[in-house]
This record gives C-alpha cells, sequence and structure tokens, in this order.
C-alpha cells in the first residue's frame, strides 16, 4: 500500500497530520500546510496552482478533470485556525492524539477534518479512475477565521477565472448529525448569514478621577449593555428558516412537530423558543437579527474619567437584510445617544438554488437509513459568502455522524476540540459518493 492510498484509506490519520501544523490565525502562516497538502497532490499526479496575497499565506487550486457534461463542481476548505490561548486542554491541541477514538486538536472540527474529508475523497478518485460528469476544481484556503481577505476574498477578487463555470460548491458545516426527539437529522447547509461588524461609541462628561461622576460616559455603557442584554431584534421567518424548521416538524411526532411548526408564527415565536428550553438556543439565531458586545475600548489612565467608550460588537445578518436594518433595529434598542457605526458588511448573495439538494440528501440517506436530511441555515459566516459573488450556490456538507451526546457547536472554538475517527471515514466516503453522483 502506498503512502496516498493509507492517507484516503484512513482520512483520520490525513487529519492528524494537517492537525500537527500550528496555523492559528492570526498570524496564520498557512504555507507550510498548503505545502504539504501540495506534496501529496503532486504525488498522486495533480497540478496545482498556488495563489498567494501574501507568500506565507498561500491558497491552493488544483482540478480533476471530468467528461464534461456537467458544470465543474466546487470543494474547498480552510487550514487555519482559532486561537487556544487561555484554554486548559485535556490533551495538546497541536499534537493530534487518538485516545478514546477520538483526533484531538485545534482543527478537528473547524476545518482540518472537513478539509482530511475532501482531500482523502479526491486522492481516493483519482486513484480510482473516477472520471466525474464535470471537473472537481480543489482549493485549499487560507485566512477563514480571520476574514477570508487573504483567502477566498483574495481569491474571488483577483482570480475568478479559477472558478469559471462552477455553479455549485460543497464547503464547510453542514452534514453533521443532530439529535431532536430522538430523530437523527442531518443538516445540509444552503445559506449562512452575513457578517455585520458595528461600532457603538458612547460618551459622556471627563474629568479627574478624584471626583465624583454620575452618569458619565461608564454609567452609560452599562446603560448600553443592559439595554443590548435584555432585548431581542425582531422575527424574521426567511425563506431558508422555512425549509428547515418545515422540514424537521413534519419528520417529527405530535407535539413537537406541532409545536416547531409554530416558530413560523412570529407572534408565537419567542413562547416556542422558551418553551423549548436548551434546544431553543439551536433556531432563535435562524430567525432574527443578533447582535453581541465582543470588546469595549476606553479610558487611557487609572485617574481619567473618560469621556468616550467604543465597543466593538459581532452583528449577524439574516439573509435578504442589510446593514441599514441592523442600524434600524438596534437603534429602537439602545436609543439614539449611542452613536453607531457599521465596520465591516460582508454581503451573501440571497438567492437559493436547491439543484445539487437532493443528490447530497440521497447520499446521507444511504449513509445512515435512520437520519432525515434537511436544509439548514447557519447562523455563523463561511467562505461561502465570496464564492456566493461568482454565482456560486454553496452547500456546507462534511458530513459527520456524531455520537448523541457530543456537543458539536460548543466543541467548535473550545478546549478540548475533537472529532470521532469513525466520524472523519463517515465524511470521507459521503464527499466520495456525492463527487459520484455529481451530474449523474
Amino acid at each position: 500500500m502506498t503512502h496516498i492510498q493509507a492517507l484516503y484509506q484512513h482520512p483520520a490519520a490525513l487529519l492528524q497530520d494537517l492537525i500537527r501544523f500550528d496555523t492559528t490565525n492570526p498570524p496564520g502562516n498557512e504555507a507550510a500546510c498548503v505545502a504539504y497538502i501540495n506534496d501529496l497532490l503532486t504525488s498522486a499526479g495533480f497540478r496545482s496552482v498556488l495563489l498567494a496575497k501574501d507568500p506565507e499565506r498561500p491558497n491552493l487550486v488544483t482540478r480533476l478533470e471530468g467528461r464534461g457534461s456537467a458544470a465543474p463542481l466546487l470543494l474547498y476548505g480552510h487550514v487555519d485556525v482559532v486561537t487556544t490561548a487561555n484554554q486548559r486542554w485535556m490533551h495538546p491541541p497541536f499534537e493530534a492524539k487518538v485516545v478514546d477514538g477520538y483526533v484531538w486538536g485545534r482543527g478537528a472540527l473547524d476545518m482540518k477534518g472537513g478539509v482530511a474529508m475532501m482531500l482523502a475523497a479526491f486522492l481516493r478518485a483519482k486513484a480510482e479512475g473516477l472520471v466525474p460528469a464535470g471537473d472537481v476544481v480543489l482549493a485549499i484556503l487560507s485566512d477563514e477565521e480571520a476574514g477570508g481577505d487573504y483567502g477566498a476574498g483574495y481569491l474571488v477578487e483577483n482570480h475568478p477565472e479559477q472558478f469559471e463555470g462552477v455553479r455549485y460548491a460543497l464547503g464547510e458545516f453542514g452534514g453533521a448529525s443532530m439529535y431532536v426527539a430522538q430523530r437523527t437529522f442531518y443538516p445540509i447547509q444552503i445559506a449562512e448569514k452575513q457578517m455585520c461588524w458595528m461600532k457603538a461609541t458612547v460618551r459622556g462628561p471627563g474629568g479627574h478621577g478624584s471626583r465624583p461622576m454620575r452618569g458619565g460616559a461608564m454609567a452609560r455603557l452599562a446603560e448600553f449593555l443592559r439595554h443590548l442584554d435584555r432585548s431581542r431584534l425582531p422575527v424574521h421567518i426567511t425563506p431558508s428558516a422555512r425549509r428547515m424548521i418545515e422540514t424537521m416538524a413534519a419528520t417529527l411526532p405530535f407535539p413537537m412537530g406541532f409545536v416547531l411548526r409554530q416558530l413560523l408564527h412570529p407572534l408565537l415565536t419567542d413562547v416556542v423558543l422558551k418553551l423549548l428550553g436548551e434546544k431553543g438556543y439551536l433556531f432563535e439565531p435562524l430567525l432574527r437579527n443578533t447582535i453581541n458586545a465582543t470588546i469595549v475600548r476606553g479610558g487611557e489612565k487609572v485617574n481619567v474619567i473618560p469621556s468616550e467608550i467604543d465597543v466593538e460588537m459581532d452583528g449577524r445578518l439574516l439573509p435578504g437584510f442589510g446593514p441599514e436594518d441592523m442600524v434600524s433595529e438596534l437603534r429602537r434598542v439602545v436609543g439614539d445617544e449611542v452613536e453607531l457605526e457599521v465596520c465591516r458588511y460582508d454581503p451573501t448573495d440571497a438567492e437559493l438554488d436547491m439543484g445539487l439538494f437532493d443528490t447530497l440528501a440521497d447520499v446521507l440517506r444511504e449513509a445512515d437509513p435512520d437520519g432525515v436530511p434537511l436544509p439548514l441555515l447557519l447562523p455563523a459566516v463561511t467562505d461561502g459568502r465570496f464564492f456566493s459573488r461568482l454565482g456560486i450556490q454553496t452547500y456546507g456538507f462534511t458530513p459527520m455522524k456524531l455520537p448523541p451526546d457530543f456537543s458539536f457547536f460548543e466543541t467548535i472554538h473550545g478546549a478540548d476540540e475533537r472529532i470521532p475517527v469513525e466520524a472523519v471515514e463517515f465524511g470521507a466516503n459521503a464527499i466520495h459518493r456525492a463527487l459520484q453522483r455529481y451530474g449523474g
């Protein structure tokens, strides 16, 4: 057995190799990891192109030639990861140990696990002589975790020719099993929320720290944060959220299915979210624009009362909404005394193309006959927002069959990030099957 065969037949070993490259972003330093992937692809007979805004942060694009009877299909994933600073891990985050049937390490879920699945499927397709209906374009990306300006954003803006003719893409965050009322669901991402970073500026009288101050900028900051914490922005039912909830509700028994369907009535949404308890956290960000204060900057010296404080906020907009909607909705919550500014807005094409959904759903049904595929609106953002500007519909499709007690979203970006070895194999096989089925 060759080294390449060993990796695509055992994708968890490939994932271990990827995790051992410390690609914490910032600064990223993805070059060594991308070079390793390039060496694998070259050994397998592929010819890649490396495209970079910064030589230490390259992106790789390669292609498996198809029959030309379908448009090219894009597979893409990022190899940068978030920080592990101030986290306490049971196993070192870049040693990629296999313990208790899991690969442990930063990026195991987000998203070196998905990249390992794609690479394994891609290498297997080449080795087995698969000639898909259309070319399969594989893109290995940098910088997703810090905005994508050196990764997908750079490629879309400067090298769109690499994706000419592509209509559909498989990317991150879809296909991981979730469990509701003892039913197994496999959400396939069809849409995502939009990044809308905001800044609020709170002002008040400054002065010497020895002088008692009432109602100053600090007090107004506290009031602002209290309003933000206790208020919710309005409910909106988007087409993608409706598809997801209706599909799930139709599968669940009474009364759970009936209760879930009431989420789609804005006057009842918050009542139902409360009834759902912890499960309500899964649905709430799909039904409204959201914003969280994340960074506070104010004050220069301990004996000087600040007259101005800035609060940076992570805002996420539903598909079809714009930054003016965020400002308007937020203004109703915090009042007129706070200055609001949009710092960054990354739009996503709100048009849905469901043409590949049934194919991917069939792949998952075959992999797990007890599972129910359903469309997913992702409350986060991915590199899919950049590719949407080229008219490419991304499907989040990195399938994982996870244990019912595994906390997927709580594990991503946290300490002890890990993925079951069997889940990596499950995903690699599902993506390979999707390549076989594509355009059929």
